[in-house]
């Protein structure tokens, strides 16, 4: 096997720790000498809470500089901790060498992954006749619940990670692990990546508050949906991911824009190198140059001694995701087009130029062929931007998603919290479609899962409540209203009333002031934007229009 090159010092060396509990403890540690030149690597032997409480104590006076963990305990961990988390995959091959050797042990089998089924293996199934059964889990408990209904259901053989395989045999089946050693090696090297990256950028000593990060957490996988729209979308995805060109994404706010770009990153062939993600509409345009651009020292008053790289230069070799692009000023889009025809940026107060290479991907939720009519767009940027398009699909538009994304929500958001899923759960939300499918989604996916959340608050707080048509409708009062007007776009109301009513938020309450609903939360903008199901773009737009 190649190893990474050894970095010259020992205090240089990145510090990696894999947490894990079951047989992927074993795992790690053994593969982990390999990788003793390059790193100094500490196995850590707990999971989900206790880890992320033991680890959180020891960040405070110790070096991480990445975790590497698996399944549900890697994201559990991965949101908890102020660390990059990589979580380690088992590869559809991993997963084929596990299916055969559970095909040895009893022709029927289960197969039982965290969050999401492999759609794959549906073609698998009926192509080759294979009898397979594919379940989901979110927490323990719903993972012994769905192995207590395979194996009732006569299943002899359950495939999967560490937790399922050691709760399949605590059932009396035979457990079968699928992860290979190739995987956690290819988990171990991303893990060596993004420690460079992340200490690279720390000893520069460069902080960019309008970057989100500089790698691509979500993938394939997470736009989830199996409605032909999505199918749609993922292939367009992979395809457009094989291409330097740049893409524009369109769609409805809430529909998961920052998630396709994303993917698209992490399927091409810059997905090692960094991710960069600016909203255009959320920062103030003073700032917006100097963010992308950087400055030189003594470039204006409080500029900082040495000068700043911007995004692009932080960018190099990877990709810039411009969110709301249509957002941004004029003057900025003339140098946003430089950077497309000469492959180079100059600093706020500097003639020097310097050359960069990244892809750009752009989105936006509004009709930008419109703002180039209004004179608002540039018409050559335009089409520099969208030399490949996609729209992404309106969760109205795919209402076969609906359902499982609503159970999806629900699940992740209980667990959230603690609190076991009731084992009838998708019955419960079935007996919900109509009233589900009856509302617009305004706010789309993004909606839907905020709503989900606020159902699972209420569940929790009452466990012997049943999921019935009448206690959704109380909890969720939106679903009662059939929103007929477009998202974002204003109805046509007189100046002295719009003075007084919000302009028509995503879940389209007309009768609701700005103000009255950012004093009902005492100003934070988050609590409000989740109350109205809008963006907080979208909310800081609105805001920035009545001042």
């Amino acid at each position: 096997m190649k190893q990474p090159p050894a970095l010259r010092d020992s205090h240089d060396k990145p510090v990696i720790w894999t947490v894990s509990i079951s047989r992927l403890f074993d795992m790690f540690r053994d593969i982990m000498v390999e990788y003793d030149v390059s790193a100094d690597i500490e196995p850590i032997h707990m999971g989900f809470e206790e880890a992320a409480q033991y680890l959180k104590e020891r960040l405070q006076t110790e070096r991480c500089d990445a975790v590497i963990a698996a399944g549900s305990n890697g994201a559990y961990l991965k949101n908890r901790l102020p660390v990059p988390v990589v979580i380690a995959k088992a590869s559809g091959f991993d997963v084929m060498q596990a299916l055969a050797r559970a095909r040895k042990v009893s022709p029927a089998i289960g197969l039982i992954n965290y969050q999401e089924t492999m759609p794959e293996l549906a073609d698998f199934k009926t192509t080759f006749g294979f009898p397979l059964e594919q379940r989901t889990y979110v927490t323990e408990e719903d993972a012994r619940a769905q192995i207590s209904e395979l194996k009732a259901g006569g299943i002899k053989v359950i495939v999967g990670a560490g937790l399922i395989t050691d709760l399949a045999e605590e059932a009396g089946l035979t457990g079968i692990f699928m992860y290979s050693a190739t995987s956690i090696r290819q988990a171990f090297d991303d893990a060596l990546e993004i420690a460079r990256l992340t200490r690279l950028e720390s000893a520069r000593g460069r902080h960019h508050p309008a970057a989100d990060s500089l790698r691509a957490k979500h993938g394939l996988n997470d736009l989830r949906g199996d409605s032909a729209a999505m199918q749609e979308t993922r292939k367009s995805i992979a395809l457009f991911a094989r291409s330097p060109a740049t893409v524009l994404l369109q769609g409805e706010t809430g529909t998961g824009k920052e998630l396709a770009a994303q993917a698209l990153h992490r399927e091409s062939t810059r997905a090692r190198q960094p991710f960069v993600a600016v909203n255009c509409g959320a920062i103030a345009e003073s700032l917006l140059e100097s963010e992308l651009f950087g400055y030189e020292e003594g470039a204006f008053t409080g500029s900082k001694r040495g000068g700043h790289a911007g995004l692009f230069e932080i960018a190099h070799r990877g990709t810039v995701f411009l969110d709301e692009i249509g957002e941004m000023p004029l003057p900025l889009q003339t140098r946003l087009l430089r950077v497309l025809e000469e492959r180079e940026i100059n600093r706020v107060g500097s003639m020097r130029p310097i050359p960069v290479d990244v892809r750009i991907i752009s989105a936006t939720h509004c009709d930008l062929e419109a703002r180039v009519k209004e004179g608002k767009f540039r018409a050559d940027l335009y089409f520099r931007l969208a030399v490949l398009r996609l729209h992404l699909p309106a969760l109205r538009e795919r209402v076969d998603d609906l359902l499982p994304l609503a159970v999806w929500s629900l699940k992740h958001a209980l667990a959230a919290m603690g609190v076991r899923p009731h084992a009838n759960l998708h019955a419960e939300i079935a007996s919900c479609s109509m009233l589900l499918q009856a509302y617009a989604w305004p706010g789309n996916v993004r909606e839907l899962r905020n709503l989900m959340e606020r159902l699972a608050l209420f569940l929790a707080a009452e466990p012997l409540q049943a999921l019935t048509p009448g206690f959704v409708t109380r909890t969720l009062p939106e679903l009662n209203t059939a929103p007929d007007i477009k998202p974002d776009i204003k109805p046509d109301i007189k100046p002295d009333t719009a003075q007084d009513l919000l302009t028509f938020s995503d879940t389209q309450r007309p009768t609701e002031s700005l103000e009255l609903v950012m004093e009902k939360f005492n100003h934070n903008r988050e609590a409000a934007a989740d109350y109205l199901g809008i963006s907080r773009t979208t909310l800081w737009r609105r805001l920035r229009q009545k001042s």
